[in-house]
């Protein structure tokens, strides 16, 4: 059984996790309490980069909480867009290509072909600008399913950011914008759910959660939703 290295300095931290340096190659992704599946994630990262889908590699820890991965350079897609060296729309517009490009790649274990694999929180701080081309990371919430949901999760988060009335709003809009400008397969069904996950998420806060209303209402008003 593969042990995780010692970790290093501490690199980021998220709602429910902290990143920290193994070494110039590699990083640990930590989980707070005994959430999280890292051999799943594992596994599903494994499976979606073997369909050319942009990921980072991942080695075996032999632990559930942590996840180590390989160390990418370059900014999230939230931290260039902040800084200018990528517009506001094109970020949507990556977004879209990037749910595209995954509902392309067979599910892992379903075998009914309408089943995807899902990320469920695709956005701009999950996404890191590499001079490769965007990569995709976080996949603790993924899961298989319709495609539907993935996008009404990522224009949730989105509009959630649009009507908050600060700083972030006006970008968040215009991503939103350009994510909904096209068809998609979102729905009104697979809207409600993703509101009704994003609701019942503990990390979410009481003024968060009084938005969600106002954000759906704006995702319908600039999606071709069924």
């Amino acid at each position: 059984m593969a042990i995780t290295p010692p970790a290093g300095r501490l690199l980021g931290s998220g709602r429910r996790a902290d990143v920290f340096e193994i070494d110039a190659a590699w990083v640990v992704r930590r989980e707070r309490g005994d959430g999280g599946d890292a051999a799943a994630e594992g596994a599903l990262m494994e499976h979606v980069r073997a369909h050319g889908y942009p990921v980072p590699r991942v080695r075996p820890s032999g632990s559930r909480t942590d996840l180590v991965m390989e160390r990418l350079t370059g900014p999230t897609m939230l931290q260039a867009c902040l800084a200018g060296t990528l517009e506001m729309a094109e970020a949507g517009s990556i977004l879209a290509r990037l749910l595209r490009d995954l509902h392309a790649v067979p599910a892992l274990r379903a075998t009914d072909p309408a089943v995807r694999v899902l990320h469920l929180d695709l956005h701009p701080e999950n996404v890191i600008i590499t001079p490769d081309g965007p990569r995709v990371i976080d996949w603790s919430d993924a899961e298989e399913g319709d495609p539907g949901l993935d996008w009404a999760a990522t224009a949730v988060v989105l509009a959630q950011a649009a009507v908050a009335g600060d700083s972030l709003s006006a970008p968040a809009d215009t991503m939103l914008t350009a994510l909904l400008d096209g068809p998609s397969p979102l729905t009104r069904t697979a809207l409600t759910e993703a509101l009704r996950r994003r609701g019942a998420n503990p990390t979410m806060g009481r003024a968060e959660v009084e938005l969600l209303d106002t954000a759906a209402e704006l995702i319908l008003s600039r999606a071709r939703t069924g």
